[in-house]
């Protein structure tokens, strides 16, 4: 691709080099356009004579097309793209959603010369109308060839991105103290509420027990029984792990102990379980403070349905120092 100035009369089809702007400053035409013939009227009518354009050689393809036809097969869920000026497309939410992202992959297709990828974090809470992803190409133009291998190792490997929307998701919430349950909910209601309402949500159902292994067993029965899409445990005590109170409930009443430890400061006494598809977390201390914890780690995924696994946790220290 070879850039050059071209008299305003034979620009019609090529691609602008830099941005015209108007006098005083406002955007005329933005770099990478391809110039039309209405455009050619435009900058007659502005009083230009020749602009520095650029077009495109045999197997390349302009950078909107590329950007378009990368993102096209980057992202999958409740989003839509949006072109936006200089060779950029950017992927938007249309509803609350997960993002959950393939670093690997995103790693292999940055290593490219020809096409960037920018995300938000895995696990992350999206609200609709928020830009989840942006995709850049080099300026201008593409090899074929390279966007080609893109998408092929796209379409055979992908989605990089997915926005799993938050449907109306319903939280049970069980507060627990070793002597007086009901003085768990005084200390952690307030905190539950600010958790839950920076996501737009409150408390389907809650309930408060003594801490101990039958009451508590009890307790997560009967908020299963509602068919929440997670449970969150509230306790004033720190457990040690699996083999306490909590613990010991959850597998009672038949969880799978999916992880225990995570990766993550505050909130590394996370304990993480299943029963049947229904999440149940117990995380100590995390519900005395609204400072970013594990559970806000946690939260967005299992409210979209989705099962966080133990390796998933473990991946969880690269940024899993909060505070």
């Amino acid at each position: 691709m070879k850039a050059q100035t071209v008299d305003i009369k034979e620009c019609t089809g090529r691609v602008l080099c830099s941005t015209i702007f108007r006098d005083g400053g406002k955007k005329l035409l933005a770099k990478g356009h391809v110039i039309s013939e209405d455009d050619v009227h435009l900058l007659e009518t502005e009083g230009m004579e020749s602009v520095w354009v650029t077009e495109l050689e045999e197997g390349e393809v302009g950078e909107d097309a590329a950007v378009m036809a990368v993102s096209a097969e980057l992202g999958c869920g409740c989003l839509e793209i949006r072109l936006a000026a200089g060779g950029r497309a950017n992927l938007v939410a249309t509803e609350d959603c997960c993002v959950l992202v393939d670093d690997d992959l995103l790693k292999q297709i940055n290593c490219t010369a020809s096409v960037v990828i920018a995300t938000t974090i895995n696990f992350s809470f999206a609200r609709a109308g928020q830009r989840i992803a942006t995709v850049k190409s080099s300026p201008f133009a593409v090899p074929g060839a390279q966007l080609e291998a893109i998408n092929s190792i796209l379409k055979e490997r992908g989605p990089i991105l997915q926005a799993r929307p938050i449907r109306s998701p319903q939280v049970g919430v069980i507060y627990s103290d070793p002597t007086n349950g009901e003085r768990a909910r005084q200390l952690f209601e307030n905190i539950m509420r600010q958790r839950l309402e920076r996501m737009g949500l409150g408390a389907s159902f809650s309930l408060c027990v003594v801490e101990d292994e039958a009451s508590m067993a009890r307790g997560l029965q009967h908020l299963l029984k509602s068919k929440p899409t997670v449970v969150l445990v509230a306790s004033t005590t720190a457990p040690a792990g699996p083999d306490d109170v909590v613990g010991r409930a959850m597998a009672r009443i038949g969880c799978h102990l999916e992880r225990f430890l995570a990766p993550v400061e505050p909130g590394n006494l996370l304990l993480l379980g299943y029963k049947d598809d229904i999440p149940v977390i117990s995380a100590p201390g995390c519900f005395r403070s609204v400072k970013p914890n594990v559970v806000d780690l946690v939260l967005p995924p299992v409210l979209a349905r989705y099962r966080v696994s133990g390796w998933e946790v473990a991946c969880l220290g690269h940024g899993g120092l909060l505070a």
